[in-house]
């Protein structure tokens, strides 16, 4: 929930007292300081000097005071980690930010090409995006047909299918045209991978373990919107957490996306709703867009119900 910030003004009335001339007036009270602007340190995750960056609100905010603190284009950024300049899906950057955390920004490095025979119904990958049009692999599941692919890596933006751009696409959008891709037939991906460092490279990464619905220290989070300012809010409850995770879960089973911030904002609709249709109301009113199946629907409002009874683990 967002803090009240606001100071409570007191009404309280004072009488006034004639004062004796050798009595001096009080000084008048201190004004009160203006609000701390948050400031969170960051650099580019393969290497620069140590910027700030303050005064955002969402994602594509971030990433154009990024590009001003290093002087880039706010397009050249993929995708941020927290506390870790290694492409650690683990420690991506989502809806909140810890007041303490060390933001570290991945940058469009090499571009490849891989075409690729759909010999199986299913791919092996898991898509996300960064929020602002950049679509990327996060996770290769182990034995699938692209972990057999080798040019193909956890961190890559997917740039083009079978020469169609979609780097203005959504995760969901790029991840319904990869499952729609028939079966036997041969296509192609061209990629651009993260920018790396001049150092010893990490061996290739199929995703590791799943993230946490938290990716914060401290009590307090800046909740980044997609829509309206920003806000300071207390972490999410570990029922929260909890529910958050499931949905999650259940966005890759039905539309191979994995998505913390969305599964946030789908958890929060669903706050206070006391059946199935007023959450479905919701959805349509704040997710609409994305139009999830009836069957996703009901499985989400079970996991939350399943949550808050103390049922998930």
């Amino acid at each position: 929930m967002p803090l009240g910030l606001r100071s409570k003004k007191k009404d309280k009335s004072k009488e006034t007292f004639k004062l004796v001339e050798s009595e001096a007036p009080s000084p008048a009270p201190a004004a009160a300081p203006a609000p701390t602007r948050l400031q969170f340190h960051a650099q580019l995750a393969h290497g620069s000097p140590t910027g700030r960056v303050e005064g955002f609100g969402s994602a594509r905010e971030l990433y154009g005071r990024i590009g001003q603190a290093f002087g880039i284009d706010p397009q050249q950024i993929m995708f941020c980690t927290l506390n870790t300049y290694k492409v650690d899906m683990d420690k991506l950057l989502g809806a909140q930010i810890g007041l303490e955390d060390f933001i570290f920004a991945h940058v469009k490095g090499q571009r490849k090409e891989v075409e690729v025979l759909k010999s199986e119904d299913l791919l092996g990958l898991t898509i996300t995006d960064n929020g602002t049009g950049c679509a990327f692999i996060k996770r290769i599941k182990e034995g699938s047909l692209m972990d057999q692919t080798k040019t193909v890596c956890v961190g890559d933006h997917i740039e083009t299918i079978n020469g169609k751009n979609v780097s203005d696409c959504r995760h969901y959008e790029v991840a319904r045209m990869l499952k729609d891709l028939q079966k036997g037939q041969l296509f192609k991906l061209e990629l651009i991978e993260p920018m790396k460092a001049f150092e010893k490279l990490e061996p290739r990464s199929k995703g590791g373990a799943l993230p946490e619905a938290k990716i914060s220290r401290g009590r307090e989070t800046l909740r980044l919107r997609a829509k309206g300012s920003a806000t300071l809010e207390e972490m999410p409850t570990e029922v929260e957490e909890k529910a958050i995770k499931k949905v999650d879960e259940l966005l890759e089973t039905y539309m191979g996306i994995r998505d913390i911030e969305l599964a946030a904002t789908i958890v929060e609709a669903g706050r206070d709703k006391g059946n199935p249709d007023e959450f479905t109301v919701a959805l349509d009113e704040t997710l609409g867009d994305f139009a999830f199946p009836d069957e996703f629907v009901f499985d989400v409002w079970g996991a939350m119900g399943d949550a808050r009874q103390g049922r998930l683990q």
